[in-house]
């Protein structure tokens, strides 16, 4: 795991000092070396941050040279079928690193070469010879790549904040105020957006070529390709597939010559992910839990229990909302854009106590998304009903004249259009702003379509609301917040993580697996459950699904008020102009009234205003 940084001009637009900030700017992913490539001609420069995670030695490092001299490539990430790949092709290398491999594979195999990865990546290599410089992105969009294109002058990096570091480039950005929008929406801005008009993310599951003056993005995979016109629906041939499948990713994603572990939350998929880590390890697995001391936040004592069962080497962190909320800085800070998932604060405390002890870790991400874990599935099935789509407006209103928790209902009902059902109940699910709301908060300025993309295309088989559903937070939420989020939070502590369920395989194997064995008999997750069965047992885990959170609502009211009142002020608002200062402040009144459920619409309009005005952005 590493950050790499670089640059593409023909007019020598960048510099040597501007590489060395791009990449130094990223210390704390790759404290471990620094490299650096500058051609002679100082048109293409490639920057890299080392966290050494295989491979210890110097010979690894990057920017990394092919066996012929023709390529040049930095990379981050990790490759877990580098050993296959140097078989298959033949390669003989001078390191036992998957870096080595990668790159002898592209020299033998040209762009193809990216179908035989297994792994998370964003790959830069540089063609000397030819003077073309390529980008690949894993297909899951686990590793970021972020770019800036302007006048034939191309850059990248693996955070925001690299690429806002030379001058030319900062002196070209202006705020993307379409993203504003959607950000208020869902509370992240999808790719290939961000919050800065010239700076894209690269997509997941594609790769770009740069020549001359122009960048060509092309796609090498994406989910709703990978739908079957069948589906598997026989449980033993499922169960054994996905057990297998698990069992060689997790061994895959245990390829390490640092110290390891697993975060272990104690619920399905952390279990999952420990105890097949621990089935096939040596010795006791390192995981790591986090608990809150005030009790409805403290869920320790289920992966105390999961641990105590696997016999793994546990480590529990206990801390105080104290200690969280001395992250809220660092949090509205690191992610270099308005980003709201207050769960990246927990994942940053975890993420900084687990570096105490191990360099990279392991962690169940995706097992909601591939096995329908959300409550989302739940409505987007009731949603589909056709008698309750005739009634919704009626429905809506009748639950909007009732208490909290029917008031927050009324608004999954509340939807514009079909055409934006998918995200509106996402938005909805997590309390943000909806898309009527929004009609009347933001300023004409700022007024736009919803990023959403919700038209897969032809599919090669119809899906159920429930399955599109997971489709659609496959493309968005999981890649532009969950792993935005882990990304950032354990990177920030030069912590790795590694996703096994997010392995190519598993995903495929998920989107064409029978909806009856996702969720049977009203029990979510049925079929990964089964698996985990045989290693845990079910009572473990007979309790109402928990997420990763905080009490955001209470702080909102207390500890962190102050934010409200630095950031939503009237007079800031007004200044800022996005949204209405006289609908913000009837939205605070009904916050303070006892609508405890706006807590994330206020939330995202702090961070807003924060990046807004630190940014001195207009």
């Amino acid at each position: 795991m590493c950050g790499i940084a670089g640059f593409y001009s023909n007019n020598r637009h960048f510099s040597e000092a501007d590489l060395h900030q791009m990449t130094n700017a990223m210390q704390h992913r790759g404290p471990d070396a620094a490299g650096f490539y500058l051609n002679e001609v100082q048109t293409c420069g490639l920057g890299h941050r080392r966290l050494s995670i295989i491979d210890l030695s110097a010979a690894a490092n990057q920017p990394m040279y092919s066996q012929s001299g023709r390529y040049v490539m930095v990379f981050n990430g990790e490759v877990y079928n580098f050993q296959e790949i140097q078989a298959k092709l033949n390669i003989h290398p001078r390191t036992t690193s998957d870096t080595e491999i990668i790159l002898e594979a592209f020299e033998k195999k040209g762009v193809e070469f990216v179908h035989l990865l297994n792994g998370m990546f964003a790959i830069a290599i540089y063609d000397i010879a030819e003077h073309v410089l390529y980008l690949f992105r894993d297909r899951l969009g686990v590793k970021p790549v972020y770019f800036y294109h302007q006048q034939g002058n191309f850059a990248f990096g693996s955070e925001i904040k690299s690429l806002l570091q030379p001058e030319q480039v900062k002196r070209t950005l202006s705020v993307f105020k379409p993203a504003i929008r959607t950000f208020l929406y869902a509370g992240y801005i999808p790719e290939p957006h961000t919050i800065y008009g010239h700076i894209n993310r690269l997509p997941a599951g594609s790769y770009t070529i740069v020549k001359g003056g122009q960048v060509t993005i092309n796609s090498y995979w994406k989910p709703e390709e990978r739908v079957q016109p069948g589906v598997i629906s026989d449980f033993q041939e499922a169960k054994n597939e996905l057990k297998e499948l698990l069992t060689s990713s997790v061994r895959y994603r245990m390829i390490s010559d640092v110290p390891f572990g697993t975060f272990l939350s104690g619920g399905i998929d952390s279990s999952a992910v420990t105890a097949i880590a621990q089935s096939i390890s040596s010795q006791p697995v390192k995981t790591f839990s986090i608990g809150f001391k005030e009790a409805k936040f403290n869920e320790s004592e289920y992966a105390r229990k999961v641990s105590e069962h696997l016999k793994t080497e546990h480590h529990e962190f206990i801390v105080t909302e104290q200690d969280a909320m001395d992250l809220i800085d660092k949090m509205m800070t690191a992610y270099d854009e308005p980003y709201a998932d207050s769960s990246a604060i927990p994942t940053m405390l975890v993420s900084k106590l687990a570096r105490k002890y191990v360099t990279m870790t392991l962690t169940g991400d995706g097992g909601d998304e591939l096995f329908l874990g959300y409550g989302a599935y739940d409505w987007a099935k009731r949603l589909s009903n056709p008698l309750v789509q005739m009634l919704r407006k009626p429905i809506a209103v009748a639950l909007s004249q009732a208490g909290n928790k029917y008031k927050r209902g009324a608004g999954v009902f509340n939807y514009k259009s079909g055409d934006r059902k998918k995200s509106h109940i996402f938005s909805q699910e997590q309390y943000f702003f909806s898309e009527e709301e929004l009609d009347g908060l933001v300023m004409p300025g700022y007024r736009s379509e919803i990023m959403f993309n919700e038209d897969f295309g032809n599919i090669a088989r119809s899906l159920s609301a429930a399955e599109e559903q997971a489709l659609y937070d496959i493309k968005y939420y999981l890649k532009d917040d969950l792993l935005v989020k882990v990304d950032i939070a354990t990177m920030q502590f030069s912590l790795e993580a590694r996703s096994p369920f997010l392995d190519y395989r598993i995903v495929e194997f998920a989107l064409n697996l029978s909806e009856d064995l996702k969720k049977k008999d009203g029990v979510s997750k049925y079929l990964l459950k089964e698996v985990l069965y045989d290693y845990v047992p079910r009572q473990f885990f007979d309790r109402p699904k928990w997420g990763f959170s905080i009490p955001l609502y209470k702080w909102l009211k207390k500890d962190l008020h102050y934010l409200i009142e630095k950031y939503l002020d009237d007079t800031l608002v007004a200044k800022t102009g996005v949204v209405n200062p006289e609908k913000v402040k009837q939205l605070l009144a009904r916050f303070e009234a006892g609508e405890e459920f706006l807590y994330n619409r206020i939330w995202v309009l702090i961070l807003l205003h924060k990046w807004m005005n630190d940014h001195a952005a207009n």
